[in-house]
C-alpha cells in the first residue's frame, strides 16, 4: 500500500526545490499548483479537463461547502471525490480566511468564529475542531489547519495577538485531526505561518507549529493586499523557517510572476482563483504577459491565444473566435478560456520542476521574467 504522507526533494537549484509527494490517491509533483474547486467544481471545467490539463490535486473550500450543499451531506453522498468525480487528491482550506472576509456578523472569540452565512444569513460556528470535522466529512486529503488571517496592515500588537491565537488553534486542529480515526490515518494535516510581514513573529509562529508537528506548513497571511514587493520580502525570510523536509505551501498566490518568484524562494505548493477568474472575464496569461480578449484589436486576429503554449485551446480556437465569444458573453467563452489558463499555468509549472532538474532555473527565472513583464519591467 502507498504511503499516507510523503515528501521527496529530488533536485535543489539555489533556493528552488523540486520533487513530489506521496499520497494513497496520488502523487502530486512540485512546484504544484492547484486549482481552486470552491464549490466542488473548478469553475467552468469538468473534472477530467482539469486533469487533462497537468493538475495532480485540486483545493476544495471548506466554508462554501458547509453552507452548500452541507459537509453532512456530502458525506452521506460518498465523500467529496465521488461527489464532484475527481479522483485524486485533494487540498481543503479551513474555512477560516473566507469567514473573515465573506460572512457577515461574525464574532471572533477564543472558541472559534461566529457567523451568518452570506447565503441565507443563517448562524454558523466554526471552530478548530468543527473545521476538521468537516474537513473528514468531506474526505480531504490534505487537510488545513483552523487559523485567522488578519489584515497586514493591522497594529504589530494586534497581529501578534492573532498569531498566537492561531498558534492555539492549530494544536486545537492538530488533537481534532488525530481524533479523526480512519481518516486521520490516509490523510495528512498542514499548519499555517502567520504574522504579517514581520518576521520575529513569523519565527515565532514556525516555531510553534514545528513543535506541534505538522506533515507540511503554509505561508498565510500574504497576497491579502500588501503587493508583491513585500510579499517577497517576506518569503525571502518566512519558508526558511519552516522545516526544510517538508513541503511549503503559499496560500492565495497568484499571478505568473508571482509564482515564479516564490518558488525562487523556496515555496513549493500554490492555489489561486486568478486563471479561472481572470479567464471568465476574458483575459488570458501567456508566456508574453497577460491578453484581454475583449479588446478590440483581437477581433480579426487568426492566431491563437499562444503560439508557445501546448493546450487544445490554443491548437483549435483563434484570438478572433475567443474575442467573439467573450463580447458575446457565450457560456463556451468561460469554459475555453479557464481551460487554457489552467493549463498554461500548469504549463508553466512543469517548466520550473524541469530548470531545477537541469540546474538552469535562474535562467529561466530570468528570461521568463523578461519575455513576461518586458524589458518597462527589468
Amino acid at each position: 500500500m502507498a504511503n499516507r504522507f510523503d515528501f521527496t526533494i529530488d533536485a535543489t537549484d539555489g533556493a528552488a526545490r523540486t520533487g513530489r509527494i506521496s499520497m494513497l490517491r496520488g502523487d502530486i509533483r512540485t512546484p504544484a499548483f492547484m486549482p481552486v474547486g470552491t464549490a466542488a467544481t473548478v469553475k467552468a471545467m469538468k473534472p477530467e479537463t482539469v486533469r487533462a490539463t497537468g493538475a495532480d490535486i485540486i483545493l476544495g473550500n471548506t466554508y462554501h461547502l458547509m453552507l452548500r450543499p452541507g459537509a453532512e451531506r456530502v458525506a452521506r453522498l460518498g465523500g467529496l471525490h465521488k461527489f464532484m468525480n475527481w479522483d485524486r487528491p485533494i487540498l481543503t482550506d479551513s474555512g477560516g480566511y473566507q469567514v473573515m472576509s465573506l460572512s457577515d456578523l461574525r464574532k471572533l472569540t477564543e472558541k472559534g468564529v461566529e457567523f451568518r452565512s452570506h447565503i441565507d444569513g443563517s448562524k454558523h460556528m466554526l471552530t478548530p475542531e468543527r473545521s476538521m470535522e468537516i474537513q473528514r466529512l468531506l474526505g480531504s486529503d490534505i487537510v488545513m489547519a483552523f487559523d485567522e488571517c488578519p489584515r497586514a496592515d493591522r497594529p504589530r500588537d494586534e497581529i501578534a495577538a492573532s498569531m498566537e491565537m492561531s498558534m492555539r488553534w492549530a494544536q486545537r486542529s492538530r488533537d481534532g485531526f488525530d481524533a479523526g480515526g480512519e481518516h486521520a490515518e490516509r490523510s495528512a494535516l498542514f499548519g499555517i505561518q502567520q504574522g504579517a510581514l514581520d518576521e520575529e513573529l513569523r519565527k515565532i509562529s514556525a516555531e510553534k507549529l514545528t513543535d506541534i508537528g505538522f506533515d507540511g506548513y503554509a505561508i498565510g497571511g500574504l497576497a491579502v493586499g500588501e503587493g508583491q514587493e513585500a510579499m517577497f520580502a517576506t518569503l525571502d525570510f518566512a519558508p526558511g523557517q519552516l522545516p526544510q523536509d517538508r513541503p511549503r505551501y503559499l496560500m492565495g498566490v497568484g499571478k505568473p510572476d508571482d509564482l515564479v518568484g516564490a518558488v525562487e524562494r523556496g515555496v513549493d505548493m500554490f492555489d489561486c482563483v486568478l486563471p479561472s477568474r481572470s479567464g471568465r472575464n476574458g483575459q488570458a496569461f501567456t508566456w508574453h504577459g497577460p491578453l484581454n480578449l475583449r479588446n478590440a484589436r483581437f477581433a480579426e486576429d487568426t492566431g491563437p491565444l499562444d503560439e508557445k503554449c501546448a493546450c487544445s485551446v490554443c491548437a483549435t480556437y483563434s484570438r478572433a473566435y475567443l474575442h467573439h465569444l467573450q463580447k458575446s458573453g457565450e457560456i463556451l467563452g468561460a469554459m475555453l478560456m479557464t481551460e487554457h489558463n489552467i493549463a498554461f499555468y500548469q504549463q508553466l509549472m512543469q517548466a520550473m520542476r524541469d530548470a531545477i532538474g537541469g540546474g538552469t532555473f535562474a535562467a529561466f527565472a530570468a528570461d521568463f521574467r523578461w519575455d513576461y513583464l518586458g524589458d518597462a519591467k527589468q
